[in-house]
């Protein structure tokens, strides 16, 4: 008997798997864990940054009415232009210390909803745009431990509400976009015009539902900015204003910009020292032609399934689809230390929206770029709190992934209805951080933590790794530019593989790796970068380093 239900179990395994596309391998690994850090930090984390000091700043909107954290010593907010609540004695930005896992409350003055920011190269958060008093505001937070936020009035130019930032290499910040902004400027403003147009903004955008919004925007290695919006992208000299590149429209033209949202990340920079060097975008998930409009009937079309990935420096660059084994919309796509992109968050139907999503996928993705087309994906253990829209997602010092916010509705809701805004904090340990690998696992014993670094330069880095012996082609130094993360894309998120140019064995488990640094400010803008080191795909923990 015991032999017949063996013989039945491999049967069903085979029509099982026999019933899965035939165009793509699903790797279940199962891997991965999650730890609930916070119930409640008294907001919703729709928007998030990781600065220098490893706290990371959180602000959600102030016309969701009151949040559940006071501010301190009786302060309260007083707006008389707020939609929501003229007098509030709440917070709606905490900033939360990783390593003690304790937060507090943080005050801003004006409507941050739906905005948009970068660090810039001194290590400050300038934070721009928002809703209504607050769409022309630059706020700036500086790391310490009693700062706060301070807000430039008229700030910007043009009012930015869903737009889209970007660090320069020459320390300024670029800020695309916005609903009904069909142009960009920049930050600190300079003394020529400082709005200018983008027809390809008006261009990609649908009438009466957009999916042009919040651009995905990379600096491309030859200084250029690779914009994506809707379903398509230009390579674009911001210098000249000029496009110097059109990009094919992605197979089946399905919109990936919110409120169809999809992610994008730009693949891990590799072979630094090549004369041409080579820089990928990959594109994830989004929603269907028709979603949008269709959820506000109440009908939820399926989320899209599909990836596509495309070389931005050839020169005859072509899309490539590969299928992920979970569809997904407002995801987000966070870079790991190790050269893999962690997909999480998200729902399997709808799009962006009040409401307007169902169906969450609580199992991240892991995707291996490296990997054949056919075994990039694998399926990771899942959370048990659905994060919808205005979720957010953000990679610590230590590897682990960090996540929060979820609140689907126009006002804090916590009962009644399918997904109540969420206030919790919770980490993601992909599987690297298993104790399994503490053997593999290097220690950064110098430079210390702060250190600056110049271009082009080489430098050692001394670590101690204990077990396997350790050798040039199993370690690799990698340099990562924390993001700001909202509505699905990490804003200015950068990974960069320098390599090693040599290793040596200095005794009792000790080795000096020596890397050089990226060669100019196109490849990597100034500033401040976690810095890892990789064995055997087990990263450390990173170190802060300045580049200059």
């Amino acid at each position: 008997m015991a032999s017949l239900s063996f013989v039945f179990s491999i049967i069903f395994l085979q029509l099982l798997f026999a019933s899965l596309p035939s165009h793509h391998t699903l790797t279940f690994a199962a891997d991965g864990s999650w730890q609930l850090l916070q119930k409640s930090i008294g907001i919703s984390a729709m928007h998030m940054q990781l600065l220098r000091n490893d706290r990371v700043v959180m602000f959600d909107r102030t016309d969701f009415g009151p949040s559940n954290l006071s501010l301190p010593n009786g302060k309260c907010r007083n707006d008389p232009t707020d939609t929501a609540l003229q007098v509030d004695c709440t917070a709606h930005s905490v900033e939360y210390d990783v390593f003690a896992n304790k937060f507090r409350a943080l005050m801003v003055q004006t409507d941050v909803w739906c905005s948009s920011g970068a660090v810039m190269p001194d290590g400050n958060l300038f934070q721009t745009g928002g809703f209504n008093d607050g769409e022309r505001r630059v706020r700036v937070f500086s790391p310490c431990r009693t700062c706060d936020w301070n807000e430039i009035p008229n700030g910007l130019t043009a009012k930015r509400w869903y737009a889209s930032n970007h660090i320069l290499p020459d320390g300024r910040q670029i800020i695309v976009g916005g609903r009904g902004q069909f142009n960009y400027e920049f930050i600190p403003k300079n003394i020529v015009a400082n709005k200018i147009n983008l027809p390809f903004l008006s261009e990609t955008n649908d009438k009466g539902i957009e999916n042009n919004l919040y651009p995905f925007i990379f600096l491309n290695v030859d200084g250029n900015l690779f914009i994506f919006a809707n379903n398509r992208a230009i390579l674009f000299d911001y210098v000249n204003n000029i496009v110097v590149k059109k990009y094919p429209m992605i197979p089946g033209g399905e919109p990936r910009s919110y409120p169809s949202t999809g992610s994008a990340v730009l693949l891990p920079l590799k072979n630094l020292k090549a004369a041409a060097i080579e820089a990928e975008v990959l594109v994830c998930g989004g929603a269907p032609k028709g979603s949008y409009l269709q959820s506000l009937k109440g009908t939820f079309l399926a989320a899209l399934d599909t990836c596509a990935r495309i070389k931005i420096t050839d020169p005859n660059p072509e899309w490539v689809m590969e299928t992920m084994p979970l569809a997904r919309v407002m995801g987000d796509m966070i870079l790991l230390p190790n050269g893999n992109v962690l997909l999480i968050n998200g729902a399997r139907s709808g799009t962006a929206g009040w409401e307007q999503g169902r169906d969450p996928v609580l199992s991240p993705v892991l995707y291996q770029p490296d990997n054949d087309i056919n075994s990039r994906f694998e399926v990771q253990n899942p959370t048990t709190i659905p994060r919808m829209y205005h979720s957010t997602a953000t990679l610590l010092r230590d590897g682990r992934v960090l996540v929060g916010g979820s609140n689907p509705h126009a006002f804090y809701n916590f009962t009644g209805v399918l997904f109540p805004s969420e206030l919790s904090l919770e980490a993601f340990s992909p599987a690297y951080l298993d104790a399994k690998f503490d053997n593999l696992r290097p220690t950064i014993i110098a430079p210390k933590s702060m250190s600056g670094i110049r271009y082009r330069k080489k430098y050692t880095i001394q670590v101690v790794i204990n077990g396997d012996k350790v050798d040039e082609n199993s370690t690799s130094v990698t340099m990562f530019v924390p993001a700001f993360n909202t509505h699905s894309f990490s804003m200015n998120q950068r990974l960069l593989v320098l390599g090693n140019d040599k290793v040596t064995a200095v005794g009792n488990s000790t080795y000096n790796m020596e890397a050089t640094t990226p060669r100019s400010g196109n490849v990597a803008p100034s500033g401040f970068y976690l810095l890892f080191v990789v064995h055997q795909g087990i990263p450390s923990q990173g170190i802060w380093v300045r580049l200059y």
